[in-house]
């Protein structure tokens, strides 16, 4: 292809130079050369113009079947649309026919319903008349009764709402009492049933503990090494122990006197290590007594982590095991602290168990309720509050520290193993053995049942029997009836229930008796 373009050009320049110059550079092969070239270039330009023409029909042709699929993809959604607008149609004219349908019901259901209406209307009629002649009835009936009676219709009314007042009073009295006791019934036998598998499930000890300890000796000759020297000896022991010791007439024995169990212990300790080594004098008896509080701390600690041990109730401060420990030398009413709190976390987790509800829980409230008896420092705080704030102090759960402040009533119940830590407290405390009782309480308590029942208007006589378990009350005849006795003794078992505390129950009962008396002469 490349001569023939340098040809072309060639002829070209030759054309527009002139024929003069074509004459001279040009010869007779040059001329054959053009017109070969001219032949060529006439070729080429007519292959191109047969491979536009098929292109040309090509194109047309790919037009055409791009035409044709367009206007099918376009008959094809003109065909969807018209399915889709003919559906529509055809629902609306369903929903048509369904509202003509209704309002044909509707229609209907309103000629219905005047019809009713009208019946209705005339019922109506024919009732009043009927209520109008029935009351003319009554009146009529009314005035003959008042003839026949002599009481006006409002009297008779009276009468009959005083006498139906007066005997609904008594049979709603009758009913509250059959309620209350079946419920009572029903109520204590559950509870019943509760607390004796409880507290048979419990073995607990029953141990009394003294405000005194008795120091035996090997012979009396060791007395005097004790009082020492113009009494240096026991001065300085009682002086650091806080315990007064008694030395008296009494063979090989020496009495320790103190309030304090753990004061006591240290002192007993102390003196035996003493007596044990020989060496009595004041600087040997501040060193031993030393000694012996040191070792008294970690045997607390060792008791308190046994106990808690023992009991299963992990995760407690170091304060409050301590705390246990201490109950181990102190005393309620003559029962051991610890032994009452151990007896109490069991009985606890027992009842917790037997209602469904946590008992570990319990069992950890259970040992902690008094460890406010057993504080660093004196305080005015009653020990339940003053145990539910060390509760609170060293991270107890809050359900724990509600139960321990609560379980004399001296905070508000906000859980529910509350009033079980009170009852297993109860228990513990209130069981034969478990607890002695001041003379003078007792005597009071005797003389304030008697007194209530007195207050009541129509007692007679009042004595409490059975150590204070059992009041009878002796009411007189002609001012009290027997459902006024049935009330009296109820309410006389109420006001001992919310005024006074006791333990155990309280059975109250009411005699009433009538005495008709001659005298033949």
């Amino acid at each position: 292809m490349e001569p023939v373009v340098i040809y072309i050009i060639i002829a070209l320049a030759a054309l527009v130079g002139g024929t003069v110059l074509g004459k001279l550079v040009f010869s007779k092969n040059t001329k054959k050369q053009v017109e070969d070239a001219e032949q060529q270039a006439q070729r080429i330009i007519t292959d191109g113009n047969l491979q536009a023409e098929n292109l040309k029909k090509e194109k047309l042709l790919e037009a055409k079947e791009k035409f044709v699929q367009l206007k099918l993809e376009h008959e094809k959604d003109v065909l969807q649309r018209t399915q889709k607008i003919v559906e529509g149609e055809n629902r609306i004219k369903q929903k048509e026919q369904s509202l003509n349908q209704k309002d044909q019901n509707l229609e209907k259901q309103v000629k219905d319903n005047d019809a009713i209406k009208e019946t209705l209307n005339r019922q109506i009629e024919v009732v009043n008349a009927k209520r109008t002649e029935l009351e003319k009835h009554q009146e009529e009936h009314i005035r003959r009764l008042e003839k026949v009676a002599g009481l006006t219709a409002e009297d008779a009314k009276t009468q009959l709402i005083e006498s139906l007042k007066q005997e609904a009073h008594t049979k709603a009295l009758v009913i509250q009492q059959e309620i209350i006791e079946d419920a009572k019934q029903k109520a204590g036998k559950e509870a019943r049933k509760i607390v004796i598998q409880t507290i048979q499930r419990t073995a607990a000890e029953v141990a009394i503990e003294n405000s005194i300890t008795v120091f035996n000796l090997e012979s009396d000759e060791i007395k005097g090494s004790i009082i020492g020297r113009e009494g240096r000896n026991i001065r300085a022991l009682e002086a650091a122990t806080g315990v007064d010791l008694i030395v008296d007439d009494t063979p090989e024995a020496i009495v320790l006197s103190s309030f304090d169990p753990l004061r006591r212990e240290i002192a007993r300790l102390s003196l035996q290590r003493l007596v044990a080594d020989g060496r009595i004098h004041p600087a040997r008896i501040e060193e031993v007594v030393e000694k012996t509080k040191k070792q008294i701390d970690d045997q607390v600690m060792e008791i308190g982590e046994r106990t808690a041990m023992e009991l299963g109730v992990h995760g407690l401060h170091k304060e409050l095991i301590r705390m246990v420990g201490r109950m181990r030398f102190r005393s309620s009413y003559g029962q051991n602290l610890l032994m009452h709190s151990r007896e109490t976390a069991n009985l606890c987790a027992i009842m917790a168990s037997e209602l469904g509800m946590n008992p570990k829980l319990a069992k950890r409230a259970g040992l902690l309720h008094d460890i406010g008896k057993v504080p660093d420092e004196e305080t005015e705080l009653s020990h339940a509050l003053l145990g539910a704030k060390l509760a609170e102090k060293y991270g107890e759960n809050p359900a724990v520290v509600n139960a321990i402040g609560a379980h004399h009533d001296e905070m508000e119940m906000q859980y529910v193993i509350s009033p079980i830590i009170q009852a297993c407290d109860a228990i513990s405390g209130a069981r034969p053995g478990a607890r002695r009782e001041i003379m003078q309480q007792y005597i009071q308590r005797i003389k304030d049942l008697e007194n209530m029942a007195l207050a009541y208007t129509g007692v007679e006589k009042a004595y409490a029997i059975q150590a204070g378990r059992e009041l009878r009350v002796i009411v007189e005849a002609d001012k009290v009836t027997d459902g006024d006795s049935e009330k009296l003794s109820f309410e006389i078992a109420q006001k001992i229930q919310t005024e006074m505390t006791f333990p155990g129950q309280i059975k109250v009962t009411v005699i009433r008796e009538k005495r008709s008396v001659n005298v033949a002469r």
